[in-house]
């Protein structure tokens, strides 16, 4: 199992790819994706574009991508939404089946502490990885994302019908 990892943002979308063998994982690549500035649109076709060059590049088998949480601000809800939908269609574009996890479901599979912090979910990132040094915050986030993935092993996951899958199987 190949998982690419998505931390959408709209100015900054983490991404990292980590492969499954057995009980091991394995770190491929990890990054972040950054918008600029401009009109909504152009920097939503940035955000496209770029995951789908991650996709062919990592060429992973599945996306695990974390869900919107609803701040006090509705203009910032609605633009990371908007980045999110774009990361989800650049998976469904490339014909890969998409995992939605709560950053509370990523951090408790991570950290064992569904309220841990940024720093907390970076060094268990680092220490079950093995990387030499601490991956940037939105690249730990994306890469969390694709170990709670590996370790659900595709509960949550959506095919491209929209039908749920349970224990690899269609409902």
């Amino acid at each position: 199992m190949r998982v690419l990892g998505i931390d959408p943002g709209l100015r900054a979308t983490g991404f990292g790819v980590i492969e499954r063998a057995g009980g091991r994982l394995r770190y491929l690549a990890s990054g972040t994706v950054r918008s600029g500035t401009g009109d909504l649109a152009a920097r939503l076709k940035v955000l496209l574009e770029e995951l789908g060059e991650v996709i062919r590049r990592a060429n992973p088998t599945e996306v695990a991508i974390e869900k919107v949480f609803v701040n006090a601000n509705p203009q910032s809800t609605l633009a990371l939404g908007q980045a999110r939908g774009t990361a989800i269609c650049a998976a469904v574009l490339a014909g890969l089946p998409v995992a939605e996890y709560t950053a509370l479901q990523v951090k408790q599979a991570v950290v064992g502490n569904g309220h841990a912090s940024k720093a907390q979910v970076q060094h268990m990132v680092k220490r079950l990885l093995a990387l030499p040094g601490d991956p940037s915050p939105d690249a730990a986030d994306a890469l969390a994302c694709a170990i709670c993935h590996a370790h659900g092993a595709g509960r949550g996951r959506y095919t491209l019908r929209g039908r749920r899958l349970r224990r690899g199987r269609l409902l």
